[in-house]
């Protein structure tokens, strides 16, 4: 395995997966987030999301690889908690912008 650079914004959101304060801290006020069929516009509404996704799952999310797509980083992780198919493999594709997620897409 070879030893990942993420960009700083991307670093933060898996520090703070469990944090709802302070990932309200790494988005644009008019992100967006994409996951399981659903879209969530807008800091409030995405970090209500992903709060409550937080306690129904209690995940724990652990980077292992890191590809660029056009202007997009792909980060892959192993992600590890009370659902069913646990521990899997999902792809998160962030959009970044002046030092914030600007869109994040996430998928198996």
């Amino acid at each position: 395995m070879h030893t990942m650079t993420l960009p700083a914004p991307i670093v933060k959101y898996f520090a703070s997966e469990h944090n709802p304060e302070a990932l309200a801290q790494c988005f644009k006020a008019d992100a967006i987030l994409k996951d399981d069929g659903h879209s969530y516009e807008g800091v409030e509404a995405i970090t209500a999301f992903l709060a409550a996704a937080s306690v129904k799952y209690n995940a724990t999310t652990v980077p292992f690889d890191m590809k660029d797509d056009d202007s997009f980083h792909v980060v892959l992780a192993k992600v590890t908690g009370n659902f069913p198919g646990s521990p899997a493999n999902l792809s998160y594709r962030f959009g970044l912008d002046r030092g914030l997620i600007d869109s994040l897409e996430i998928n198996v």
